[in-house]
């Protein structure tokens, strides 16, 4: 029997002309899968906000979505504020101020559900150095900009990188008031990270704050980072409903939650800031006050730990040593809770897997190459939480993209299954390709069969059938 080709269905998108800008050209773009949110960065650092956007069934963006965000921006992404109710997307821009002080602004965007638009919203601080601005409509972070930043966001928490001031900020964020759109947000400073080693890219991903480093990647559980530490105060215990020491179910020390099966690892999307009962910690807030957690890039009280690169070709070796430095991690993608893709400067692949145990994370991470055939430029992953199989999209950064489909997405905590699913990673091959006729800037996932990708200033959607 012979198999038939997969169907393919391209379509290049019109992009309405931006009004604020004399230079629309677009320079990078992001995308939400949850809520259908496109952002495009234009060439002067502003950025077009698009909510409801489903690029497969449009030949046009309609205006009418359009929120413009003004420049400068120096950073932004995309992130979910989580309750057992409900699930909220925000956009989050980060700015350079210079005056009065050099400090740094955070503009925050919530897609409202009543309209189905974005639009700016209130935050508060019980932090001295985070400070609302009613002119700017945003929250001044006293401290330096700097040369750059970079923002990483996840599920009820984003991270801050400071190149400048070699620190890592990690930050909580929650709805207060009304759980839709009639509430502020309050904005937690949980951790901060002093940098003892240069920081590639940063990612928030399944309950772990990740960092691409020089010759291999650090991994922080995000748990520890974000609980803080507690400054007891009277009848703290009792109104907090503690279980047999845990909070919301949860060891802060170890950040693992009691089962029936044992410890087990938490998850980004475990990360909510609710009491054990389910209902808002707001209320609480007088009898327990969480003071920033300090430490340093290569502490291990958190329970971090470094994992190198393993090349298992010499070829690959030679080529990092010709040129005469060690390969650096430059991009991070969740694949399961446990495994994720690790890219690096070479162009090589890694699968990284954290095999869980009551040893520590340190004992139970591990990373091996994989093989394919072309030098990676940009790597795209969509997790779809259900599925046994993950869909990769890799690209030469020139006119090319590969899809691949990973299987054996097993969450079994047993080391010999984790072994042998990881083999069946590493032996996947390529299994479709797209070419494309302007060079690739940007390759983004919209589907396990479909991706968004950012050309020479024009965008274009394909989908595999």
């Amino acid at each position: 029997m012979s198999s038939q080709s997969p169907e393919f269905e391209a379509r290049q998108l019109s992009i309405p002309k931006p009004i604020h800008t004399l230079s629309p050209r677009i320079t990078s773009l992001f995308y939400d899968p949850h809520s259908q949110s496109l952002a495009l960065r234009h060439s002067d650092s502003s950025f077009s906000l698009y909510s409801s956007i489903s690029p497969l069934s449009l030949s046009s963006i309609p205006p009418s979505s359009q929120i413009l965000v003004q420049s400068p921006t120096s950073s932004a992404t995309f992130f979910h504020l989580q309750t057992a109710n409900s699930t909220a997307t925000l956009f989050l821009t980060s700015s350079p101020l210079l005056r009065p002080s050099a400090n740094t602004l955070f503009r925050f965007y919530l897609l409202r559900k009543p309209n189905d638009r974005f639009s700016s919203i209130r935050v508060f601080s019980s932090h001295g150095d985070l400070d609302f601005d009613e002119n700017k409509f945003g929250v001044v972070f006293k401290v330096n900009h700097g040369v750059s930043v970079k923002l990483s966001g996840g599920i009820n928490v984003f991270s801050m990188y400071s190149v400048s001031n070699l620190k890592i900020w990690v930050f909580a964020v929650r709805m207060v008031g009304d759980d839709g759109d009639g509430g502020v947000l309050k904005l937690m400073k949980c951790a901060v990270i002093d940098c003892c080693f240069p920081v590639f890219t940063m990612r928030v991903l399944s309950g772990y704050l990740i960092l691409g480093e020089e010759n291999g990647v650090r991994v922080f559980p995000l748990r520890p980072l974000v609980k803080g530490k507690l400054k007891k105060e009277k009848r703290v215990c009792k109104r907090l409903n503690l279980q047999n020491g845990l909070i919301n179910g949860v060891d802060a020390a170890t950040g693992f939650a009691n089962s029936s099966g044992g410890k087990v690892p938490i998850a980004e999307e475990d990360l909510n800031l609710v009491s054990s009962k389910g209902g808002k910690t707001e209320k609480h807030s007088d009898s327990v006050k969480l003071r920033s957690v300090k430490l340093r890039q290569d502490s291990r009280d958190s329970g971090a730990c470094f994992v190198a690169f393993k090349r298992d070709d010499v070829e690959s070796s030679i080529s990092v040593k010709m040129h005469g430095k060690s390969a650096k991690a430059t991009s991070m993608q969740a694949l399961s809770a446990d495994k994720f893709l690790i890219l690096d400067s070479v162009g090589d692949l890694h699968l990284l897997c954290l095999s869980y145990s009551v040893r520590g994370l340190e004992a139970a991470c591990h990373m091996k190459q994989l093989t394919q055939t072309m030098k990676v430029i940009k790597l795209a992953v969509l997790r779809d939480v259900p599925s046994v199989e993950q869909t990769v999209w890799i690209s030469d950064g020139h006119h090319t993209v590969h899809r691949m489909v990973m299987s054996g997405m097993d969450t079994s905590t047993d080391e010999t299954k984790s072994k042998d699913n990881e083999e069946k990673l590493i032996q996947t091959s390529v299994t479709q390709a797209i070419f494309t006729s302007e060079k690739i800037h940007e390759v983004v996932p919209l589907a396990a069969n479909a991706i968004l990708i950012l050309g020479e200033g024009s965008m274009f959607a394909y989908a595999i059938s």
